[in-house]
């Protein structure tokens, strides 16, 4: 059964930080494009970041550029978002999503993967 997993959310004040993983089982990640996304209450699901398993290709919206940070653990069939500098902005379900693209690149458009999991909670308040 193919699954990916996120976990690491929870309650931080603004300006904290965070790390969210997205562990893959069923399946190996090589070869995937592997992207974070968000939503927020009352608004559409935003691409946050995105990484190439195979190829090494990053991807940030403007909105995180310089605060979060996209990596990969091919070994443990894992990525990682680690969240800097956390704003209330940045409250939502963060959701991991992973496609199998031998030769392309990573998009920031969640019609683009096929594989999503469930989710986690990040809330940004004091």
């Amino acid at each position: 059964q193919l699954q990916l997993v996120e976990s690491g959310g929870g309650l931080v004040p603004p300006g904290g930080s965070l790390r969210l993983s997205c562990a893959a089982s069923g399946f190996t990640l090589d070869h995937h494009a592997v992207g974070w996304f968000r939503q927020a209450p009352g608004k559409e699901r935003e691409g946050v970041s995105c990484t190439h398993m195979s190829r090494g290709i990053l991807k940030y919206a403007d909105s995180v550029q310089g605060r979060f940070t996209i990596s990969r653990d091919n070994n443990k069939n894992t990525v990682y978002l680690q969240m800097n500098d956390l704003r209330p902005e940045d409250t939502a379900v963060y959701y991991c999503a992973a496609v199998r693209r031998p030769f392309g690149t990573c998009l920031l458009l969640g019609g683009e993967y096929t594989n999503w999991g469930v989710g986690t909670q990040v809330s940004v308040s004091s």
